[in-house]
């Protein structure tokens, strides 16, 4: 008998929030294929996130519906402390926690926090992203790249900054059907 790790890892969390931006689009018959696709994940480690999710109480037994409550629960409460990240040194990428949109607009910031990218324009410290795909992926979409920075901010920003990312998400996540 193989022994199977029910445990979350990073990219989990990116294919929920893939999943809620597609349903912002209007589409809930989302595909595996092309979610991978449009991750730059392989289509193998998507179907063995969904099976985690589904085993953790994240995805409904279709394995389709975030269990939106669920996801919320853990962004607002363990994110900080399952994928913790500091700042680090000062690269060129995009923005992300306070430095992106929704955030930017209401955070004034001498601080610039950006995932490292020949992509990006801003130069800021570096934040590690939640999976190494996470800059391609954002880049082809804005509901996805603010989910992520949203989350940025719970894992690296101070208490008004996650206050203010909590209220958001909720919004976002928890109206979003």
């Amino acid at each position: 008998m193989r022994n199977v790790s029910h445990a979350l890892k990073p990219q989990d969390i990116l294919i929920l929030l893939k999943i809620i931006a597609y349903g912002k689009t209007g589409n809930t018959n989302w595909q595996q294929v092309p979610l991978a696709e449009s991750l730059n994940i392989s289509q193998a480690e998507v179907s063995q996130s969904l099976v985690r999710s589904k085993y953790a109480g994240l995805l409904d037994g279709s394995g389709k519906k975030v269990m939106r409550l669920a996801l919320m629960d853990i962004l607002q409460y363990a994110i900080a402390y399952m994928f913790p990240q500091k700042p680090g040194a000062i690269v060129r990428g995009i923005p992300t926690a306070h430095s992106a949109l929704p955030l930017k607009s209401e955070i004034q910031s001498e601080e610039q926090y950006v995932w490292p990218s020949a992509h990006g324009n801003t130069k800021g410290q570096s934040i590690t992203p939640l999976y190494p795909s996470v800059v391609d992926a954002v880049i082809k979409d804005q509901d996805l790249y603010q989910l992520l920075a949203l989350v940025d901010a719970l894992r690296v920003g101070r208490t008004r900054e996650k206050n203010i990312a909590i209220n958001e998400l909720k919004f976002r996540i928890l109206n979003g059907e």
